[in-house]
């Protein structure tokens, strides 16, 4: 049984001391963890073989074997054994989400380093080609964004999510290269060898993530960012929205870096799309 769904006694099995002790273990667990048998008993206003009986119950051979198990329980994070009591209205569903992208991006704007995004769009921009690789979820897409705004700009570029094809190109790159990878948490090792192999080839490197993390540390380039995450863990990640628009200055300052490119690609673009698809130039460039 899985000690977490039988602490919240979702099957309605437990009797009524017992249900007294799971509400106590969950409320605090960290002194359950720490404390002896008699001590919880005490704490509980039961005996200690009632303790005893009620680890069995769920599925522990005894009491140490049921504080080892709730220890690997509390290692994800105890947000995830009490979570943040949800929103409940679409409306303060809809004012957590904003409000939580606005300080995500106001975080952001305060700790950008300016002067690396820079260098990192002069990268780009002089690059004969990019390979931006990602994988997981919101990392890949970031570089799958990566791609949609600088191809555009009269970039070569392909973005990957797929860490075996990662390694296969990073084994294969040829100069003139300029790799750029994400990570939101820095701790993609597969993302780390990349890097890794990059580095011996001499091939340029830039990576958004966190600052002093593995991923941060492989790469030539660091675009930091470190976002604080909320305890309602039924919410999206606001973190995205941080490196979205990190994303959208660096292709701006990509474009700005050679107008010129960019001008002829963005005209092409648009001079098809007015064509074949809009009939003025009102609409958005591309979907």
């Amino acid at each position: 049984m899985d000690l977490f769904h039988g602490l919240s006694d979702e099957d309605g099995k437990l009797s009524g001391l017992e249900k007294k002790l799971a509400r106590l273990v969950l409320d605090d667990v960290e002194f359950v963890v720490n404390s002896s048998i008699i001590e919880l008993a005490e704490r509980a206003g039961v005996s200690p073989p009632t303790v005893t009986r009620f680890c069995r119950r769920l599925g522990c051979q005894g009491y140490s074997d049921f504080k080892v198990q709730l220890a690997r329980m509390t290692y994800v994070g105890l947000r995830y054994l009490k979570p943040e009591a949800p929103t409940a209205t679409p409306e303060e569903v809809a004012e957590d989400i904003v409000t939580k992208a606005q300080n995500a991006l106001f975080e952001l704007h305060r700790q950008l380093d300016l002067v690396v995004l820079d260098k990192a769009a002069h990268l780009l921009r002089g690059a004969e080609f990019i390979q931006a690789f990602g994988a997981s979820g919101n990392s890949a897409m970031i570089v799958n964004e990566l791609h949609n705004r600088l191809f555009r700009l009269g970039c070569r570029i392909n973005a990957s999510n797929d860490h075996n094809m990662n390694i296969m190109m990073s084994a294969a790159v040829q100069p003139g290269t300029v790799v750029f990878g994400s990570s939101f948490t820095g701790r993609d090792l597969g993302l780390v060898h990349c890097l890794e192999l990059l580095r011996q080839a001499a091939i340029p490197t830039i990576v958004i993530t966190q600052p002093n993390s593995p991923v941060a540390a492989a790469a030539d380039v660091v675009i930091a960012i470190e976002m604080p995450e909320g305890k309602n863990i039924f919410r999206p990640t606001s973190t995205r929205y941080a490196y979205l628009a990190a994303i959208d200055i660096l292709a701006n300052l990509v474009a700005y870096a050679d107008r010129t490119t960019a001008i002829r690609a963005l005209r092409s673009i648009k001079e098809e799309l007015v064509r074949h698809r809009d009939g003025d130039d009102r609409q958005l460039l591309g979907d």
